[in-house]
């Protein structure tokens, strides 16, 4: 496998080991989203409860409570080019 298919693999394996726990691999509750950001992207800072509302309905697209994995991917894009840029 490229890099790329192994990155894309590890991706989907990743956000569907944190949605799971809920019984839906499919979706990232704002429980789940948060164990997952927390574990994945240690020394990004604890966001207080209300900020993390916030970032949830912006990540909640589609506004039907659950995160996707098309909308974790978009979060993961901006996430690339910021470190890109840093």
């Amino acid at each position: 496998m490229s890099d790329i298919v192994q990155a894309m693999v590890l991706l989907r394996d990743t956000f569907e080991r944190y949605a799971k726990r809920d019984g839906d691999k499919d979706t990232l509750t704002k429980s789940e989203l948060t164990k997952l950001f927390r574990t994945e992207f240690p020394g990004t800072g604890h966001r207080d409860e209300a900020a993390l509302d916030d970032f949830f309905s912006e990540l909640d697209s589609n506004g039907d409570g659950v995160v996707d994995f098309t909308e974790f991917v978009t979060l993961l894009a901006t996430l690339a080019e910021l470190y890109t840029e840093y």
